[in-house]
């Protein structure tokens, strides 16, 4: 027999070096009053930046702050968070789940995915709720008043329940990912594939039949149970950007820079009332820093939950890998400013580029724009909940801007932003009318006035940037770490 020599492997030095893949997890509750750091140190593999605002939003957590730096293949980044009512994060069991559901899946022996309960209730894993258990259906279609009850009709009609789900609505284009089983207990592998097939067929007809416009773009899919689909929002996300909602509408306007250069100027109530004026329009500047290889992106709009996770999403589906960043905000007013380069190198090089790359962030963020009025709905979960729901709504003249719904055992949620049929404002008698009638459906609706529970802002000013004839003379790690320092000390605290 031939012997072949190779090299040696200590089997317990395996173990050791598939820790220098592992990120590093710190939860400080020591250094700040009035929120928790959580501070990650990590290989930047593709996408590790998305997966760590991905999974701080599927805890239910607000991230207030966020700095976040790259360079030279190590990620380092540092969120300050609370619960959703303002507490700091006191669950000695978070930072081990962050650092186990941030550990890629494929790596073999990770085990199985692990799960976590929020405040909220809502139990997670490292992709969101675990959703395998459920056929999918897909759409992306021009908008219009009655779609979801439509959609929704043709589902109970084929003996489907919708489990969870969302559908957003953008300049004009609807886009929806409805979850659903056989029944609301049963194993949705009872679909047949044909099943799915006519399934998706009678709901692209429903579509057809509603559309009447030739060549009319619409998407319609239906897919079987699966493991690791894709986060429900970034699928969205996706969704619209395919469908191409940010080609409507006027080219983005750039930011004001004075807001990248006031100091204590935001405390008087005159500042806050033209900071709040300011924050209705979602402003994009992009430039390039072409001493250091870098496009720099600033973004002001009004400050929301979630927006951090929106406008990271939209770079990383874009391509574009962020080496540095500051978030935070000016009373109502976010205040965003990334660092970027695509992934094969380049900046943002054309204006035609630069425009495009404005309009999809801006799209990013109005997507989730909480227009209309706000309700909540509450139920026993059962098949047709959704399609009874969506139908009183049509038959009061109402339409839908976006809509989630989601299950908490037996019971079924729903959250819905509403409009008249032609877009307006919902009179209050008209809501209270809804919900005398779905009251007898045995579901209760509740207004939400305010998004409560948010921490309070604590700082309202915003320093200075650097200028561009600082810029060519400052090394990247000081300009970097000293703009990082200021903001830390004067930025107040996005609704992430």
């Amino acid at each position: 027999m031939k012997y072949v020599s190779g090299p040696y492997f200590e089997p317990d030095f395996d173990p050791v070096l598939d820790r220098f893949g592992t990120p590093g997890v710190v939860v400080d509750n020591e250094t700040r009053e009035d929120c928790t750091l959580v501070k990650v140190d990590s290989v930047n593999r593709d996408g590790v930046l998305l997966e760590m605002v991905q999974l701080l939003t599927d805890l239910d957590l607000v991230i207030s702050k966020s700095y976040i730096s790259s360079d030279g293949g190590w990620l380092m980044d540092v969120f300050h968070v609370t619960d959703q009512i303002g507490r700091k994060l006191t669950d000695p069991s978070i930072p081990e789940f962050i650092q186990q559901a941030l550990v890629p899946t494929h790596r073999p022996g990770n085990g199985p995915s692990p799960k976590f309960t929020t405040c909220l209730g809502n139990v997670v894993g490292p992709g969101g709720p675990d959703l395998s258990d459920c056929a999918c259906l897909e759409f992306t279609v021009h908008d219009r008043p009655g779609l979801l009850s439509s959609i929704t009709q043709v589902l109970v009609d084929q003996g489907c329940h919708v489990a969870c789900g969302q559908a957003w609505t953008h300049s004009g284009r609807a886009a929806g990912l409805l979850y659903v089983t056989t029944t609301a207990t049963a194993d949705a592998a009872a679909l047949h594939p044909s099943r799915w097939a006519r399934i998706e067929r009678l709901v692209g007809a429903v579509v057809d039949a509603r559309e009447n416009v030739p060549g009319e773009r619409r998407w319609v899919c239906m897919s079987a149970p699966v493991r690791g689909r894709v986060h429900t929002e970034r699928r969205l996300h996706q969704l619209m950007h395919d469908d191409r909602d940010y080609e409507r509408g006027p080219a983005p306007t750039p930011v004001d820079e004075e807001l990248f250069s006031m100091v204590d100027r935001a405390a008087t109530t005159t500042a806050l009332s033209a900071l709040r004026a300011r924050a209705a329009e979602t402003r994009v500047t992009i430039d390039n820093w072409e001493e250091r290889g870098y496009a720099i992106v600033k973004m002001t709009s009004r400050d929301r939950p979630r927006l951090l996770f929106d406008t990271v999403c939209a770079l990383t589906d874009m391509h574009y890998v962020v080496f540095h960043a500051t978030v935070g905000s000016q009373g109502p007013l976010a205040i965003q400013e990334y660092y970027i380069r695509h992934k094969d190198g380049r900046t943002v090089d054309s204006s035609a580029e630069r425009q495009k790359v404005s309009r999809c962030l801006v799209a990013a963020v109005e997507r989730r724009g909480s227009h209309g009025a706000k309700v909540e709905v509450r139920a026993a979960d059962r098949s047709g909940l959704l399609s009874d729901f969506s139908r009183v709504l049509r038959e009061h003249g109402m339409s839908l801007l976006r809509a989630e719904l989601k299950r908490q055992k037996d019971e079924a949620i729903g959250t819905f932003h509403l409009v008249t049929d032609s877009g307006g404002q919902v009179r209050p008698e008209a809501l209270r009318a809804v919900r005398t009638r779905v009251s007898d459906m045995g579901i209760s609706l509740d207004i939400i006035t305010e998004a409560p529970g948010w921490p309070p802002v604590r700082k309202t000013s915003v320093p200075a940037s650097a200028t561009a004839q600082e810029r060519p003379g400052s090394s990247l790690g000081t300009l970097l770490w000293s703009h990082l320092g200021k903001l830390s000390n004067n930025f107040g605290y996005i609704r992430s």
